[in-house]
């Protein structure tokens, strides 16, 4: 929820220094999801205790940046986890890198149950979004 909130933010503070106008030159300013590869959690959880979750996400081209983990709640012990970039551009002639970098969220386990964590991994060919989830039951 912090995450949301420091995205949302700064998105707002971005635009506001920016100005409205459509004829502006400057470069474009948005947030685009960031795919992520992989995930590291525990093989169990112990309520109440804190772990570090770490993700592999992949930088598609030079002008994105990373931004930071929005993890969401989507039920009781669903979180859905998307890596969030940046760009100051919308310009094709960006270098592609594909390159993998790491980040990391503390987690508190505060439910008995097993939790679900969706790790976001991309658009399918309709423009959905896909996720591959790790389930990690709870001592």
């Amino acid at each position: 929820m912090m995450m949301r909130k420091f995205v949302f933010a700064t998105a707002l503070i971005s635009l506001l220094l920016s100005g409205c106008s459509l004829d502006d030159d400057d470069p474009n300013f948005y947030f685009t999801s960031l795919t992520i590869n992989s995930a590291e959690l525990p093989e169990s959880f112990k309520l109440n205790e804190t772990y570090k979750i770490n993700v592999t996400y992949t930088i598609p081209d030079e002008c994105t940046h990373y931004e930071g983990l929005d993890v969401t709640k989507e039920d009781t012990t669903i979180r859905n986890v998307v890596a969030i970039g940046y760009s100051m551009t919308d310009d094709e002639a960006c270098t592609e890198v594909n390159a993998e970098e790491e980040a990391s969220f503390d987690f508190i386990v505060k439910y008995d149950q097993p939790y679900t964590f969706r790790f976001y991994k991309g658009d399918n060919s309709e423009g959905e979004p896909e996720f591959f989830e790790v389930v990690v039951p709870v001592e």
